[in-house]
């Protein structure tokens, strides 16, 4: 009581609309004195000026996310592409002496393969090393929820796949006469 305060709240939970229930409890209140200082606010304007840090810093971080996740993918596509420029008279050996397309795509991907599965486990590492920071900053954020991490390796695999079968196919297309005639 050493900051004494006149104010009231009134939490109402309604079903209806939140307007309808703040002009029927305005006209109520208003009933009951009509000179009553009176400020009706609705719960998400109010938890909304009390969550704008974390909701910044949820859409902050996605953002970053998605920067983070387009870098990965143009840097194993380059990656990826300058492999198979570099090994595709090899593969166009491989074509020429009956290798089957799974045969050359394992050869094509094998290395981008590894190089995803290690930053998998490293991001998991990481990922579960940063989650403590994260829930201090991000709303309801839960450690070591096994779900989003499951769900971000999966996608950054699969997206990571397809950028590196993009030049794998581009090896599988080639005629293999055309490179072994080329020196």
């Amino acid at each position: 009581m050493q900051e004494p305060s006149g104010g009231t709240w009134i939490i109402v939970r309604s079903q209806h609309a939140p307007e309808e229930v703040a002009g029927a409890l305005q006209r109520s209140l208003r009933s009951l004195d009509p000179e009553l200082p009176l400020d009706i606010k609705s719960l998400n304007s109010e938890l909304g000026s009390a969550l704008f840090a974390a909701r910044v810093a949820t859409v902050a971080l996605g953002v970053l996310g998605g920067l983070g996740a387009m870098l990965a993918i143009t840097g194993i596509f380059g990656m990826a592409s300058y492999a198979v420029s570099k090994r595709l008279r090899e593969l166009g050996i491989r074509i020429a002496l009956g290798a089957n397309r799974r045969e050359v795509l394992g050869a094509a991907l094998g290395r981008a393969f590894r190089l995803l599965a290690i930053g998998s486990v490293a991001g998991i590492i990481l990922g579960v090393l940063a989650t403590r920071v994260l829930s201090y900053i991000v709303y309801q954020a839960t450690p070591k929820d096994p779900i989003v991490l499951g769900g971000v390796i999966l996608s950054m695999l699969t997206v990571g796949m397809v950028a590196a079968c993009i030049p794998a196919r581009h090896a599988l297309a080639v005629d293999p006469m055309i490179l072994l005639r080329e020196e």
